[in-house]
C-alpha cells in the first residue's frame, strides 16, 4: 500500500516532456501511471521518445519510471529499462537468484547489514519486464490497517510486510507487490485499503488489480466485491471534495486529501 508521497504540480514537468510523457505543461501519462508516480512507485512499461545521455541520443526505449527526491528537495526523473541481463544482488546466492528469475518463489527475505553494522530485513522480487530485481525495506512497507473495512490481525499485517499473501473475511487475497505499478496485487479485481494516520482514516482505491503471483483471475471471482468494498467505497464519496477538477488518491474522514 502507497498513500500519495507527491502532489502532481511537483513532478518534473520538463524532462517527461522531453521524452514524450508531458506536452505544453500537460501530462500524458494514464491514471494507473500518474497513481503510481505520486504514490513513490514505479509505472508500468511504457515507450519513451527522444532519449538522450552522454552524448547518447535515442530515438525510443521501452521502460518504466519512477521519482526520487534529490538534495535540493526536488524531484528527480529516474529511467528503469529492460536490461539484458539482470544484475543479481551481493546477498542473493545463484540459486535464490535462478529461483527469483524462474518464476518459482514470488519473493525471498534477506536479512542484511549496512556499513553502520545495521541489520535489515529485505525482499527481494524479481521483475521479469525490466530484467531486474527490486529490493524493498520491509520497515518501509506501508501496511494497511483495514482492508474492505475489515481491520487486519498483527498477523495478517506481518504478513503483508513480508510479502506473503493475505486473506480476509470476503474472502478477498492480496499481497504486498514492489514490482507491480499498483503496490499491491490481488484475486480481486478492485480493492478498497485504509490506514490509519494522525487520527483519521485515509483510503487507498485500487482498480484493475493483476492477479496474485503466477495465478490468473477467475473471472466470476475477481469482479464479485464484497458489501465491505461498496461500503468502503461510501465512506469515501461522503469524504469527497466538492471540486470536480481535483484529483485525490487518498482521503481521511474529514475529508482532507493527503
Amino acid at each position: 500500500m502507497n498513500l500519495v508521497s507527491y502532489r502532481e504540480g511537483d513532478l518534473p514537468i520538463k524532462d517527461l516532456e522531453t521524452i514524450g510523457l508531458a506536452a505544453g505543461g500537460q501530462l500524458l501519462l494514464n491514471v494507473d501511471d500518474l497513481k503510481a508516480l505520486l504514490s513513490g512507485r514505479r509505472t508500468g512499461l511504457m515507450e519513451l521518445h527522444n532519449l538522450e545521455a552522454e552524448n547518447i541520443k535515442i530515438k525510443s526505449l521501452n521502460a518504466k519510471i519512477s521519482l526520487m527526491p534529490n538534495e535540493s528537495g526536488k524531484l528527480d526523473l529516474l529511467i528503469h529499462p529492460i536490461y539484458h541481463r539482470a544484475v543479481t544482488p551481493e546477498f542473493l546466492d545463484d540459486n535464490e537468484a535462478q529461483q527469483l528469475q524462474k518464476g518459482e518463489v514470488v519473493s525471498i527475505l534477506k536479512i542484511t547489514t549496512d556499513k553502520k553494522g545495521n541489520k535489515k530485513e529485505m525482499l527481494i522480487e524479481y521483475d521479469a519486464e525490466t530484467r531486474e530485481y527490486i529490493v524493498s525495506d520491509t520497515e518501509k512497507i506501508l501496511i494497511p490497517d483495514m482492508v474492505n473495512n475489515e481491520f487486519l490481525t498483527p498477523t495478517q499485517k506481518e504478513k503483508y510486510r513480508k510479502g506473503k499473501e493475505v486473506e480476509i473475511a470476503d474472502g478477498t487475497r492480496f499481497s504486498y507487490s514492489g514490482v507491480d505499478h499498483h503496490g499491491i496485487r490481488s484475486n480481486k479485481l478492485a480493492l478498497v485499503a485504509s490506514i490509519l494516520i494522525d487520527g483519521g482514516l485515509s483510503y487507498m482505491v485500487y482498480k484493475g488489480l493483476n492477479a496474485l503471483f503466477n495465478k490468473k483471475h477467475d473471472p466470476k471471482v475477481a469482479e464479485k466485491l464484497s458489501p465491505g468494498y461498496h461500503n468502503a467505497i461510501k465512506d469515501i464519496e461522503n469524504q469527497r471534495p466538492s471540486n470536480p477538477n481535483e484529483v485525490s488518491h487518498s482521503y481521511t474522514r474529514s475529508g482532507r486529501s493527503r
